[in-house]
């Protein structure tokens, strides 16, 4: 599936921050604040208008200090600085009027992030990316199908979950040797009866929303480092709040995400890239992007 100028969100050129979208990142822990900065960090590379990182309240200083250009909301947290259950209540407030949400980076897990998540998942009415220990608490409840009837009562917004193999194991139930085996059918399988957009990572990533699907072309093994998977749930989540819909949105996400590394690589190796050089690297891409489809390159 080649890009095409269709791919691209709408930018008008009179627009202002809330035409951009605003982005809730809810990610961190102790000694996981790196996750919950490049998922900001990437939400902003992304386009979005305006980015708030909710997260604890012990590592709201080091997220705030890493990148000035979003906006930082410290949540209550345990003694091992994770969420508690009564965090849903600011996060209920911030939710009022934003555009998408990015949920899971370096969150760890718990019983109380496990309640949370699953009260966001059910209710939240804007769109979701579900990234990293988003998924690992929310897998069990999968593997029972307990999301497979949406709520009559709630009208959700759509759902991207974007697992490596590994996570996706635990989602599904099958081996990790029977997911590489079967990756575009067990993928869409998911997808369709979950009625989820997924992104399912690795070489070749594919993102599948049960009908549509494509396999992804970019990116290379330096991308294969601690942190990617966070940069492309902050892109996913800018582009949700673009207005793009959920798979337009994934499939542009991963194929930028990608390019960035390819040209990170260009420039540093790829044993040499680490995820903190891709929020850069996707303005680069986004370039490299425009500048294609415009030459019908």
């Amino acid at each position: 599936m080649k890009p095409d100028a269709s791919w691209l969100p709408v930018r008008p050129a009179d627009g202002h921050k809330g035409t951009f979208g605003r982005v809730l990142v809810i990610a961190g822990s102790r000694g996981m604040s790196g996750a919950a900065c490049l998922c900001g960090k990437a939400a902003l590379r992304g386009g979005a208008g305006l980015v708030y990182l909710a997260c604890p309240v012990s590592i709201q200083a080091i997220v705030a200090g890493y990148e000035p250009g979003y906006l930082t909301i410290g949540l209550p947290e345990d003694s091992e600085g994770r969420l508690v259950e009564s965090a849903r209540i600011p996060l209920e407030t911030a939710l009022a009027d934003k555009n998408a949400v990015a949920l899971g980076p370096g969150l760890g897990q718990s019983s109380a992030i496990r309640a949370v998540v699953r009260r966001l998942y059910r209710e939240a009415t804007v769109p979701l990316v579900l990234d990293a220990d988003g998924l690992n608490e929310l897998a069990e409840d999968f593997r029972n199908m307990l999301f497979s009837e949406p709520s009559s009562e709630i009208k959700v917004g759509p759902r991207i979950l974007t697992p490596h193999p590994g996570e996706f194991s635990r989602l599904c139930g099958r081996s990790i040797r029977e997911i590489e085996a079967r990756r575009e059918t067990l993928a869409r399988e998911f997808a369709l009866r979950h009625q989820v957009t997924l992104v399912l990572k690795g070489p070749g990533t594919i993102v599948t929303d049960g009908e549509r699907l494509m396999v992804n072309a970019t990116g290379n093994s330096g991308m294969a480092t601690g942190g990617t998977g966070d940069v492309l749930t902050g892109l996913i989540a800018a582009l949700l709040a673009q207005n793009m819909g959920s798979f337009e949105a994934a499939r542009l996400a991963v194929h930028l995400h990608g390019l960035a590394g390819d040209i990170a690589a260009e420039d540093l190796s790829e044993p040499g890239l680490i995820a903190s050089d891709l929020p850069l690297y996707i303005s680069r891409a986004w370039r490299r992007m425009q500048t294609a489809l415009r030459s019908g390159s």
